[in-house]
């Protein structure tokens, strides 16, 4: 039910500021790509590969952090353990995460997905970066407007 209550939310919002449908997709999409891992919502490499439309997949993504490791503190991206996959896997089975992979995925908080666009270079990055934030805002809205509800309960 509550995943209904969010779709309605984001209707709402877009609603109100005049989006056409196309964008509330491209947001529920992302919005699906969003997990809550370690106490923070992360997204994974694999899909944000995809988002980006990169080449090479993750290894551009990995590739880039690694050429950077000094912008990417562990609050802004990290590793999954053996255990996190693992438990990923079994809690959203949409997760792109590969048992043929021979490392773990990297994910990325929201600041994580910002400083990854500032080095990814290229007009889908940016485009796609601005839905990204979109969507990490439209659940915090959601997310803020469910702990008033529940309050007044």
């Amino acid at each position: 039910m509550r995943r209904y209550t969010f779709i309605w939310y984001v209707s709402f919002l877009f609603a109100k500021e005049k989006k056409t449908m196309n964008e509330l997709i491209e947001k529920e999409k992302i919005e699906n790509m969003i997990y809550k891992i370690r106490g923070v919502e992360v997204m994974l490499d694999s899909d944000l590969a995809k988002l980006y439309e990169c080449k090479n997949g993750t290894k551009e993504i990995n590739q880039a952090v690694k050429n950077n490791i000094d912008k990417f503190p562990e609050r802004y991206s990290f590793k999954l353990t053996n255990h996190e996959c693992k438990d990923l896997w079994s809690k959203y089975l949409t997760a792109n995460v590969s048992s043929k992979s021979r490392s773990n995925p990297r994910v990325f908080t929201e600041q994580g997905v910002y400083m990854l666009a500032t080095i990814l270079k290229g007009k889908k990055a940016s485009q796609m970066t601005l839905q990204i934030m979109d969507a990490f805002v439209l659940m915090k809205k959601y997310i803020s407007e469910e702990l008033k509800n529940n309050k007044m309960l």
